[in-house]
């Protein structure tokens, strides 16, 4: 039913984004953002909560935009592919000792390196262009070089079928044994240990694959902009993939993407009418969302169906 569901909303974003141009960079973004909590959300099954995980959007979106500056004819696809390998390495790396901390040590670790890396961003001018950022000219999309409206609806649809690949692998991974073994270390990682398995080892693993989930979405991120500043590490993105991740809930990957909807739907429609106080909305939104669904949308939507009928 899931299946059923996703395929329809996939189908529905893309004849939106064909027949209503406006609606194409909104889709394009919020599926970006999708694929960047379901990042997040897989470190949430074991339990940690990283606040600093834009950072591996922004190693992915500076690749991208270094390569497109210093290769123009270089293919839309294999920026994505360039900037994602880049943000899986340096998930690699910073995993190393990361994954070592638990609870709040894991989040504030993953917070202070995200702000080092937006300060060195910001105050090599020379290299990162500072707080202006780098821009770059739009790149040739499977060797087709396109306007404007043709390349937003070719990267729309590059999207959408990074949004599908990443939630049907995201799925089977948390139902596959590497997925439960991480789900353990949020339950009884003691035990874990006592089985034989290397929590350290599992949590690497689980820090790597967050890395490079989140790494697609900076790409996609820096294609549709065209530009890209420190503020796609800055702390405060951080926080919006956690919203979303929250919002949606962790018990299937598809709450990523639903808390996604939600969030962009409610900064289109309050930023208009409250540029003020549309982050006062969303933030009061997650705080229903905690009280009344703990388990996000997809967690209510799950015990709804559980409840047998004539029963609240």
């Amino acid at each position: 039913m899931v299946r059923i569901i996703s395929l329809i909303g996939l189908i529905v974003l893309t004849a939106l984004g064909i027949y209503i141009p406006w609606t194409t960079t909104p889709i394009i973004i919020g599926l970006s953002y999708a694929i960047a909590a379901s990042g997040v959300s897989v470190l949430m099954r074991a339990g940690q909560v990283s606040f600093g995980h834009a950072m591996f959007a922004c190693f992915s979106a500076y690749t991208v935009a270094y390569l497109a500056r210093a290769f123009p004819g270089m293919d839309a696809l294999a920026l994505i592919l360039a900037g994602t390998l880049v943000s899986t390495i340096m998930g690699m790396i910073i995993g190393l000792f990361v994954v070592r901390y638990r609870g709040i040590f894991f989040g504030m670790l993953n917070l202070a390196l995200s702000m080092v890396l937006f300060a060195i961003l910001g105050k090599l001018y020379h290299l990162t262009g500072g707080t202006d950022g780098l821009g770059f000219e739009r790149p040739s999309l499977l060797g087709i070089t396109l306007d404007r409206k043709g390349f937003e609806i070719g990267l729309m649809l590059v999207a959408i079928v990074c949004s599908g690949a990443v939630a049907w692998y995201l799925q089977r991974f948390t139902r596959s044994g590497s997925g439960q073994t991480l789900a353990a270390i949020k339950t009884n990682e003691t035990r874990l240990e006592y089985l034989g398995f290397s929590a350290y080892r599992i949590l690497w693993s689980g820090y790597v694959l967050s890395a490079l989930v989140v790494g697609v979405a900076g790409s996609l991120l820096a294609l549709i902009q065209g530009l890209v500043t420190p503020e796609t590490g800055f702390w405060l993105k951080s926080a919006e993939y956690v919203f979303i991740a929250i919002l949606g809930g962790t018990s299937h990957v598809i709450g990523a993407f639903l808390g996604a909807l939600v969030f962009e739907l409610a900064r289109l429609a309050a930023a208009p009418y409250f540029a003020g106080l549309w982050q006062f909305i969303l933030g009061l939104t997650l705080v229903i969302t905690i009280f009344l669904f703990p388990t996000g949308i997809v967690g209510q939507l799950a015990k709804r169906r559980k409840t047998p009928e004539g029963q609240t």
